[in-house]
């Protein structure tokens, strides 16, 4: 067999299971939408639907609209997050770093046994996380501070066959009547609920587990061993991928320029492009981090916290 055989071998057998894959969902997906369909005409189910359209009534004292903190506080993390993800990666599939680095033990944080080496994704990736958690604390105290938690925290019962509801009228391809300056549907509440009191955490306390910073002869360690942090950490990073890519998906399908108004301009005006142009602009700053998120740009900026080696 020549070489150009086996190369093309080789690529074919890369990309038959993404393909499989890929092919598999869509059938799913498709399927999916058909047998919503077919359950939305049995008279049930319509009355199912009529009494619970998709969204519980918002509590009282919620406020309307969102601040223009919440812009901000949104493209940050969304900014930490699609680094976090793409560091994390890196860090899960190199094998031979380009660089390490080790931290000075005379700066603020000091230790008694000296530092421990790490590649330089790491490294940027612990460091991204200390950011974001910062932007999560202050995220947290800000939401409490001004009643916004109300529209992402679960309050009565109704949520959940709300939820259902609005489900099922997603997968029908007949979306539920959006309206998110006022109240979120109850599948986005979940969601966001979800994705901020639980899945956040899980993410903190596990990447916490892997880190070096964690002690290692702790006693919770009998109980929470390494292996269980990596066991949970990957998934919730998946979860993570998901979530942007429905989120974004919908933010865009569901009336772009209303939705990122919302999000980033703090205005509910259906013409207005101001949240439209903020958007774009941190989709360019992002994908310039992405891009410059490279050794040959990290290494100056992680010297001056430790010393980078080969």
């Amino acid at each position: 067999m020549s070489v150009s055989s086996k190369s093309s071998g080789i690529t074919s057998n890369r990309w038959f299971k993404p393909v499989v894959v890929t092919a598999g969902a869509l059938v799913v997906a498709l399927i999916l939408v058909l047998v919503a369909q077919w359950l939305r005409t049995l008279q049930p189910v319509q009355q199912f639907l009529t009494d619970y359209p998709g969204h519980s009534a918002v509590p009282e004292g919620t406020p309307t609209g969102f601040p223009a903190w919440l812009g901000w506080q949104h493209f940050l993390n969304m900014f930490f997050i699609v680094l976090i993800i793409r560091s994390g990666w890196q860090v899960r599939t190199t094998t031979r770093p380009a660089a390490n680095w080790t931290r000075n033990n005379k700066g603020f944080i000091k230790t008694k046994n000296p530092p421990t080496k790490i590649s330089l994704d790491l490294w940027f990736h612990l460091t991204l996380d200390a950011l974001w958690v910062l932007n999560g604390i202050i995220f947290i105290v800000l939401l409490f501070a001004t009643g916004q938690w109300l529209r992402i925290v679960p309050t009565s019962w109704d949520v959940f066959p709300n939820a259902i509801s609005a489900g099922l009228q997603y997968a029908s391809l007949n979306w539920p009547v959006e309206n998110g300056w006022n109240n979120y549907n109850s599948l986005q509440l979940l969601t966001y609920f979800i994705t901020v009191f639980i899945a956040a955490p899980l993410a903190i306390i596990t990447g916490l587990r892997m880190s070096g910073a964690w002690p290692k002869k702790a006693a919770i360690n009998k109980f929470y061993p390494i292996e269980l942090a990596r066991k949970i950490h990957f998934p919730v990073m998946i979860y993570f991928v998901a979530f942007v890519i429905v989120h974004v998906t919908l933010v865009l399908a569901t009336g772009a320029l209303r939705n990122l108004n919302h999000m980033y301009a703090a205005n509910d005006d259906n013409n207005s492009w101001w949240g439209f142009g903020i958007f774009a602009a941190s989709i360019v700053f992002t994908a310039a981090a992405w891009f410059l998120a490279r050794p040959l740009f990290l290494r100056p900026i992680a010297s001056l916290m430790g010393k980078v080696s080969r």
